[in-house]
C-alpha cells in the first residue's frame, strides 16, 4: 500500500512539474513580447493619434472632452475632473483615450478591408466600447464571479453558524471556518477591482486589480498549506504564514510604488496559483475526503482553463477575447469550489462531534 501511495505521489509531482515548466517556457516568451503592440508602432495609427490631439477630431467624428487653450495647446482633463455626476463621468473618456480609440477603429477597418487580423494597441486588443465599458464581456464575468463567491460565502456562513452545532451555542467546530470568512472578503475584493480595471483601465485601477489578485493568491496559498497539512495549532499557524505574508506585501509595495513590472508579478502569480493546485490535487489523491472528486475537478479544470491565458486570440465581436472566456469558466468552477468547501466543514464537524461525545 505504502508502495502504490509513493508512486501516486510520485506520478502527481511530475504532472504538475510539467506544468510548471510549461507555464514558465510561455512565461519567458511573454514577457519578452509584453510591451511590445503592432498597432501602436503603425505609422498610420500614430499620425492619426498625433492629429487628432491637435485639432479633437477623427475624421468627421471630434470630441468635446479635446479642449485647446488660447495659444493652441491641448487642455486634457483626465475623466474623473470632468463636469457632471460621477456615474456621468465614468462614461466619458479624456481626449487622448477618444484619440486612441476611434484611431484604432478606423485603423482596423481599414486592414479587415486588406484581409489583414486585428492587432494589439498598447497592450491591448481592440475591444469594442459599450456603455463606457473598455472590455465589458470581462466586466460582465467578474461581476458573475463576484456574485457566485458572494453566494458561496454566504451559504456557508448559514451552514456554519445556523445548521451545524456550535461548541457552547457559539463558536463553530470547523477550525478553518475564520479563514475561509477571510478568504470570501478577499475574493469578493478581487473581483470587483477585476471588474473595475476592465471597465476603465487606468494605472490607479491597474494597480489595486494586481495588487488585490496576488493578495487572494498569497493567501489562497497560506489557506492550502494550513488545510491539506492540518495546521490547527494557532503558534503554527503564524510561524507558516508569517513568511508569506511578509512576501506578498514585499511584492505589493514594489509593484506600487517602485515598478510594475508585469513579468516579475506574472512569475509571482503562477508560482503561488501551481504551488496551491499542487498541493490540493495531491491531497486529494490521499485523503479520504468524501468530496475529493470536486477538488480534482476545480484543480484540473482551473488548469485547462489556465491555457485561455496562453493561446490568446482576438476578442470575437470585439468583446470575447481569451481572458474574457477565461473569467467566464471560473465562474462554474467557483460554485464548485465553495460547495468542497461547505462539504469540508460538514465532515468535518460530524468528526469532531463525535470525539467530543
Amino acid at each position: 500500500m505504502y508502495t502504490l501511495y509513493l508512486l501516486n505521489f510520485r506520478s502527481i509531482t511530475m504532472m504538475f512539474d510539467g506544468w510548471v515548466c510549461a507555464f514558465l517556457l510561455v512565461l519567458s516568451w511573454s514577457v519578452e513580447v509584453i510591451d511590445a503592440s503592432a498597432g501602436d508602432a503603425d505609422p498610420r495609427y500614430r499620425v492619426c493619434v498625433t492629429q487628432c490631439q491637435q485639432t479633437g477630431c477623427v475624421g468627421q467624428r471630434c470630441f468635446p472632452n479635446c479642449k485647446f487653450s488660447s495659444d493652441g495647446e491641448l487642455f486634457d482633463r483626465p475623466w474623473y475632473m470632468q463636469q457632471g455626476p460621477l456615474y456621468i463621468q465614468w462614461k466619458k473618456w479624456d481626449c487622448q483615450c477618444d484619440c486612441r480609440y476611434y484611431c484604432m477603429v478606423d485603423r482596423e477597418k481599414e486592414r479587415e478591408s486588406q484581409n489583414l487580423g486585428p492587432v494589439k494597441y498598447h497592450g491591448k486588443w481592440p475591444f469594442r466600447r459599450l456603455y463606457g465599458m473598455q472590455e465589458p464581456a470581462s466586466v460582465a464575468f467578474s461581476a458573475l464571479n463576484l456574485a457566485m463567491h458572494f453566494h458561496g460565502w454566504v451559504s456557508f456562513f448559514i451552514l456554519i453558524y445556523y445548521k451545524l452545532p456550535l461548541k457552547d451555542g457559539k463558536k463553530a467546530y470547523y477550525e478553518y471556518a475564520g479563514l475561509w470568512h477571510v478568504y470570501g472578503f478577499l475574493s469578493l475584493n478581487s473581483w470587483f477591482w477585476s471588474g473595475v480595471f476592465h471597465s476603465r483601465d487606468v494605472d490607479l485601477t491597474e494597480k489595486l486589480d494586481y495588487s488585490s489578485a496576488v493578495v487572494l493568491l498569497g493567501y489562497s496559498l497560506i489557506l492550502a498549506i494550513l488545510r491539506t497539512f492540518s495546521v490547527r495549532d494557532e503558534a503554527t499557524r503564524v510561524m507558516v504564514a508569517a513568511p508569506l505574508i511578509a512576501f506578498v506585501t514585499t511584492h505589493v509595495m514594489y509593484i506600487n510604488f517602485y515598478l510594475l513590472d508585469y513579468g516579475w508579478n506574472m512569475v509571482v502569480c503562477i508560482v503561488m496559483a501551481v504551488g496551491q493546485l499542487s498541493m490540493w490535487a495531491v491531497w486529494a489523491g490521499f485523503s479520504k475526503h468524501p468530496s475529493r472528486w470536486k477538488l480534482w475537478f476545480v484543480v484540473f479544470s482551473g488548469g485547462l482553463a489556465m491555457l485561455l491565458e496562453i493561446y490568446d486570440f482576438p476578442p470575437y465581436l470585439g468583446l470575447f477575447d481569451a481572458h474574457a472566456i477565461w473569467h467566464a469558466t471560473t465562474i462554474p468552477l467557483t460554485y464548485i469550489w465553495w460547495s468542497f468547501i461547505r462539504d469540508d466543514a460538514v465532515f468535518r464537524t460530524s468528526n469532531l462531534v463525535k470525539k467530543a461525545k
